[in-house]
């Protein structure tokens, strides 16, 4: 729990990747070789539902400490599979579960309303070079 605490989450308009590496500037960024997590991916109709579930209509998407949040894209399809986000490639590698975390900063049931089905989002590993922009 602390180390979340010590890594605020900074939003930013563009983000660069780094093949093997993840996004320059995150704590993970060059965490170890062949890391699953290197960046997340976490769907904003996901978080547009867990807003009117809990009725939380200010909850930043900051709250799901999820590097990426995507509209119109259908993370289970990518699981296992690679594919370009932007012109970079990236290999999705499994499903982001929620923890206990989510309880806490949203309300008490968000983590078992996020489990299953890519609700929680995609972890992915990162296999080109490349700049992410916001509205792109």
């Amino acid at each position: 729990e602390k180390g979340r605490l010590d890594h605020g989450i900074l939003g930013l308009r563009e983000v660069e990747c780094v093949a093997g590496m993840g996004l320059k500037g995150d704590r993970y960024f060059g965490f170890k070789p062949d890391f699953k997590g290197q960046v997340t991916f976490f769907d904003a109709a996901m978080a547009d539902a867990v807003r009117q579930q809990f009725s939380l209509p200010d909850l930043p998407n900051s709250a799901f400490r999820r590097n990426l949040v995507v509209r119109g894209a259908d993370l289970s399809a990518w699981a296992g599979k690679r594919f370009r986000f932007q012109g970079v490639e990236f290999e999705g590698s499994e499903e982001c579960k929620p923890c206990y975390w989510m309880d806490q900063v949203a309300a008490p049931g968000t983590e078992a309303f996020l489990t299953g089905g890519f609700r929680g989002g995609l972890r992915a590993r990162v296999l080109s070079e490349g700049i992410l922009r916001v509205g792109h």
